[in-house]
């Protein structure tokens, strides 16, 4: 079963910062900001198609479920989320 959708707020923050991780930098246009993600309308153009290390929840049952509960991820990314948005 699985749990509750991501309460992304759709900042945009982690669109904005995928140079800092390992694994989002291939999404990097070349500033930072990730080539699918739309400045004005603040949404990603390939959403149903994003990548798999955008889907929040299917990272969390492929390699997090044994470490945390959905709570404790979804507390752990909001986290990050609130990080990402201070460095703008």
């Amino acid at each position: 079963m699985l749990e509750p959708e991501f309460p992304c707020s759709r900042c945009g923050a982690c669109c904005r910062h995928v140079y800092r991780a390992e694994e989002t930098r291939f999404l990097n246009r070349g500033d930072g900001i990730c080539g699918h993600y739309d400045i004005n309308s603040k949404l990603c153009s390939i959403y149903e198609t994003r990548p798999l290390i955008c889907r929040v929840q299917k990272q969390f049952y492929l390699n997090y479920k044994d470490q945390f509960t959905w709570n404790e991820f979804i507390e752990l990314n909001q986290m990050a989320c609130r990080i990402l948005e201070a460095l703008d």
